[in-house]
């Protein structure tokens, strides 16, 4: 009876202990993928280096496993239809973009460019040749201005030879004039003298 009494207790005792095992400890229970399989591991027994597993776990970890990739899938189609649509919007962004560039451009060129007389410039090439312009202008003005001094110098020099060419003529003529008059006195004289002489 004693030989029977200790195979029955190391036979409860086995059972309680293989009941520890089934009912895991909810404090220490991990959730994720691997926690669950790391506790499949523990809670199995090895005999002759093989691991001998409850199939009831075993299912329940398929089970997981099969959850989690069906959630992945499901997140990576989402992600997959989201991308889609984001490379959609940046495809018609980018053709904003280069219509909105491509205008810009144009409005660029049309503001830096002039017409005149028909000819279009840029804005640089215009004042380019308008400056040009400015400063051959100005050279010919100062050259016209240098040479119109110098003409007026020569008027006033020549005019100033004039009058006193002019000053010295009036002066002759006025020299003339009283030396004819008195020529004509000195002859009326002579003529008067001769006519008295006559008379006697």
């Amino acid at each position: 009876m004693k030989k029977l009494i200790f195979p029955i207790i190391a036979l409860l005792f086995l059972n309680l202990n293989t009941q520890a095992q089934l009912t895991p400890d909810s404090t220490k229970v991990d959730p994720t993928l691997r926690g669950q399989y790391q506790l499949m591991l523990t809670k199995s027994k090895t005999i002759n280096g093989y691991k001998l597993i409850n199939p009831a776990r075993l299912a329940g970890f398929w089970k997981s496993v099969s959850d989690s990739i069906n959630v992945n899938r499901k997140q990576l189609s989402a992600v997959k239809v989201k991308l889609a649509e984001q490379e959609k919007a940046i495809a018609t962004l980018k053709t904003q973009i280069s219509g909105s560039e491509n205008a810009l451009a144009s409005s660029t060129a049309k503001l830096d460019e002039i017409s005149f007389l028909g000819i279009s410039f840029t804005k640089g090439k215009y004042n380019m040749m308008v400056w040009s312009l400015i400063l051959v202008l100005a050279a010919a003005l100062a050259i016209v201005i240098l040479r119109s001094a110098k003409f007026m110098h020569e008027a006033k020099y020549r005019s100033s030879l004039y009058e006193e060419i002019a000053q010295e003529y009036q002066n002759y003529k006025t020299k003339a004039n009283d030396k004819e008059k008195k020529l004509a006195r000195e002859l009326q004289d002579e003529r008067n003298k001769l006519d008295e002489l006559r008379k006697k």
